[in-house]
Order: C-alpha cells, then structure tokens, then sequence
C-alpha cells in the first residue's frame, strides 16, 4: 500500500460490513471472511477508504458476536485466523484500510473469566458480582435496567448477581480491576500487530460505573447517569491511545458514544483519547430544514471545540433504515421506541435517500456508508417472529422486534433469494430470508443502471474524492425550506419544500439526486460547481 495521507481519517469514507449478513463463501447460510474477500473489488469501486467490520471473534452468538469469548481468535462461523489475516492483507493490497469492532463493556458468559468467576472470587472481582437485597437476598443489588429490557442482573447458583448492561449472557467487566485494563492493552496491541488500522470502540461511554452502583432512581438525570459517562472512562482511552500511536500508518479509534449533551460528547474526542465517534444527533434527526441546519451547525462547532473531524452517518446495523424512517411522516427517530412506526412511503423514502446520500457526502468531516445504504435497502420489516434472533425480542416481551429488519443478507445478483449472497450449490439458505422484491436492487441490476442509488453512491464518493474542499463551510441565504452551503467551489443545495426551486447561481451541476431541468425538484439535493 502506497503511504498514507496525513490524517487520512479525518475525511475518510467508512463502510460498514455487518460479516454475517455482507457476502456468503462457504454456502451455510451466513456470512464469512471468504465472502468478504472475494466482495473487495467491489468495494474498491464504490470508492470507499475503508472498511469497518462488526465482530468477527469466537462468540455463542447471543447478541451476534457482542458477547465475546475468545478476543484473540476468529469465530469458525466466519472462518479462522489465518484468514482474517490474508483479509487484513488483501484489503490493503486494494488500497483500503481495516477497521474492527471492540467489545470492552462486556464479554460472554461463556468467556473463561467469567467461567472462573462461577467458581467464585477472586476471578469474580472482574466482573460486578453482588449480594442481593431483601431479607434473603432475593432482589437485585440495585434498580439498574438492561438496555435490552429487564433487569440489569441475574442471579448465580450461590445467590450472588452478576450486572449486565444488555443479555445475560453479556456480563459487564469491571474496569477498576488491573487485569481487565492490562488484557485490552494486550488486546490491543494483538490486532495492531497483525495490520488492522483502528477500532470502533462498542459502548464507549459505559465501561465505568459511579462508586458504590447506586440506584438511578425514578427520576434519573440523563446527564449523570451511574452506568455510563464515568470520568474514569477517559484515563482509558488516553492508555489505549498511547499504544496505537506507537504503531506506524495512524491507528485510530472510533468511539460509539450515545450521551445526552455535546459537552460530554466532545470530552470522548479531546487530543489523546478517541480520534471520532459517530454522530448519532444527525442520524436520528428529523428531515426537515430548520432541524438538518441546527444539528450540521451544533456537530461542527462541537468538534470544532475539541479539533476533532465530524462524522455524518444515515443507518447502522442498530438503527432503521433510512429509506424506510424518510418514507414516514414523522421522520425524526426515537431511540427508545426504534421499531414501531407508521406505515413508510417508500417511494418517498427512497427520494428523501438520495438526497440524504448527496447532503452527507458533501459535509465535511468523515462519512460512514452502511452496507446496503448504497443499494438503496430498506428494512425489512415482515420477518416471520420464529426467525427473529435479536434479543431485544425476548428480552422486551416480545415487543419490540429488535434489530434484524436491518440485518438481512444483501442481494448481490439474480432475480430471485439467495440473490448471489451464497454460492450456487448452497447447502442452507440465508439466515434471514430476503424479500423476492429485492431482484430489482441486486448490486448487479443497480451497476447497469445509471440512475440507480448504486450509482449515486460510486459517482459521489469518486466527486468527494475528486474535488477536495475546506474542511469548513458557509451557509447561503436561501428562501424558506431549502438549505444551501458552500464549501469552496462546491455548493450543496437541498430542496425541502413543496415544489421545485431555482438552484442559485452556478457554473455547472456536478451531481444530483433528481433531474434539475426545471430547477431543483422537492426532496432533491444538488451539488453545483460556483
């Protein structure tokens, strides 16, 4: 690989790949590292900068890979070590870089730590084990709840409860304890070794806990919550920045940081600690003017604040798709409630997409593109409830159907399921069946088409990359409902009205997300040469 530009992550554009919804190699079913080789060139010719990969290590899989139980191995779903070592390498060689996720908040009940701590102490200090309440013990050391629903402990055999955050089967790790801190920098230090280029850092606001595990109460203070935004959390980041930064070609970190306010959220970005972290006030914003201005306006001067990039991001293998969310009269997205809705136009969200695509691409900072967000996907939201896995599903009572309608195996080719995600001779189908409707969005059909998603996508990634701007912007005056920047020569325009509106003045239309003849139509965005 050539050398790098400096600071090569402050303006990079991120896919993400959920591996075992991405691309099928050995015909189970699920996706594996040997699908996700022989996909690279096609990612070479999105025009990607890099790639990110959900975990990929040795898990039972209850929460799809989030319960870790070996972090120094490659779960045989996915394929082995040594292969996850020629994918660091092939990547590379197509001129991309590697991101992996890292669970540090918790690991699997079935991890030997936490095998060990069954047993009883002193292994069970790197958890959170405690004696219950009541007169016998019986109720949970506190009022804490999983962010999964239910209670936020389970009880042992002796009587003791273990705290986790999300399933059971995810015990939290205690990071007052010397071993934890000194087994992730060892982690660390085991990936970097072996070429990958960063981490996205899972729950990154939630591995300290406030002395003393005190209950949240039934009026809690979003702000100063006991499980997650500890000022401790911060003196780990700086010990993990001083072993990337020991390595060679800019190793970053990619925090996944949910907080209430930009205050805390800007400290996780402070010189020394993380370089990014997802910007998830843009990605549930509602699509409406006066909201996409204020929360472009707040995210730049809050990174601004700290000198760190923004990043922009629409979906993620957590979230709606936006094509459905866009496709809804309410249009901002409420976290807590993530699954239910009303019913989505889709041809309206697939507008409101491609202008979306064009307004992310064109801000300045770092992007990160989910996959299928380029085919133009939207959630799948009539999976049978005998084929759900999330655990939100279970954990919710059955009412909330979690996170699969997101997660279903992209459609490469063909008209009709597998859609080319596994090979000809496949022995099981996808692990969540694709809708028959897909045929007309495989990446193959959308490569043909020049007015396909696919093609907005590829042809405004090589633009982005083409025509480099100030990493700053200006507002335009503009009549109600549209909103307008510029960044250098490049004017980005987006009509949220009701009608079509004159484009300002310009020497040529790079790009747009519709035809501009009769000027720019509503739900559209344009990027124009000044």
């Amino acid at each position: 690989m050539s050398n790098p530009p400096a600071s090569w992550w402050r303006t990079a554009a991120i896919y993400q790949i959920y591996v075992r919804s991405f691309a099928d190699g050995d015909g189970d079913g699920v996706g594996d590292l040997a699908g996700l080789r022989r996909r690279l060139p096609y990612l070479r010719d999105l025009g990607v900068d890099a790639l990110w990969l959900t975990p990929w290590y040795v898990s039972p899989m209850a929460d799809a890979g989030y319960d870790v139980a070996d972090y120094r191995d490659i779960d045989p779903l996915f394929g082995t070590l040594a292969e996850a070592e020629r994918l660091i390498g092939d990547v590379h060689a197509h001129g991309l870089r590697i991101l992996i996720d890292l669970v540090p908040n918790h690991c699997s009940d079935r991890h030997p730590w936490f095998r060990e701590a069954l047993a009883g102490k002193p292994a069970r200090d790197r958890f959170w084990f405690r004696p219950g309440r009541g007169a016998a013990g019986e109720l949970p050391p506190n009022d804490w709840r999983s962010y999964f629903g239910g209670p936020a402990w389970t009880r042992v055999a002796d009587g003791e409860w273990y705290l986790h955050m999300f399933a059971p089967e995810q015990p939290d790790l205690n990071w007052e304890h010397p071993e934890v801190r000194a087994e992730f920098l060892d982690i660390l230090r085991f990936w970097l070794d072996r070429g990958v280029d960063g981490f996205r850092v899972d729950v990154a606001h939630g591995l300290v806990k406030k002395d003393g595990l005190p209950d949240v109460g039934e009026a809690p203070d979003p702000a100063d919550l006991p499980y997650q935004d500890r000022a401790g959390v911060h003196e780990i980041y700086r010990s993990w920045r001083e072993v990337a930064d020991a390595y060679e070609g800019e190793r970053v970190f990619v925090g996944e940081v949910w907080l209430p306010t930009p205050a805390q959220f800007a400290r996780y970005l402070r010189p020394g600690e993380l370089h990014s972290a997802f910007n998830f006030e843009f990605l549930v914003g509602a699509w409406e003017p006066g909201p996409v201005r204020e929360v472009i306006a707040a995210t730049l001067a809050t990174h601004a604040a700290v000198g760190a990039p923004p990043t922009w991001v629409l979906s993620n293998h957590d979230t709606i798709r936006h094509v459905t969310r866009y496709g809804r009269a309410e249009t901002a997205f409420d976290m807590g409630d993530k699954r239910h809705g009303a019913p989505s136009d889709l041809e309206l969200g697939v507008r409101r997409a491609r202008a979306a695509a064009l307004l992310t691409l064109a801000l300045p900072g770092g992007v990160y593109v989910y996959q299928g967000d380029e085919l133009g996907l939207a959630e799948v939201e009539d999976l049978p409830e005998e084929l759900l896995q999330d655990p939100a599903w279970e954990r919710s009572g059955r009412t909330d159907r979690g996170r699969d309608g997101c997660r279903v195996p992209l459609p490469w080719s063909g008209d009709e399921p597998p859609f080319g995600f596994s090979p000809p001779d496949a022995a099981a189908g996808p692990w969540l069946p694709q809708p028959p409707a897909w045929k007309d969005l495989t990446a193959e059909a959308q490569s043909a088409d020049p007015h396909s998603m696919l093609t907005l996508y590829r042809t405004a990634l090589a633009l982005r990359r083409a025509l480099p701007a100030p990493q700053t912007l200006t507002w335009l005056d503009t009549e109600p409902g549209v909103v307008a920047f510029a960044r250098g020569a490049l004017t980005c325009v987006v009509n949220f009205t009701s009608g079509p509106v004159r484009l300002p003045a310009h020497t040529e239309v790079l790009l747009a997300s519709a035809p501009v003849a009769d000027g720019l139509p509503p739900d559209a965005c344009a990027w124009l040469r000044r």
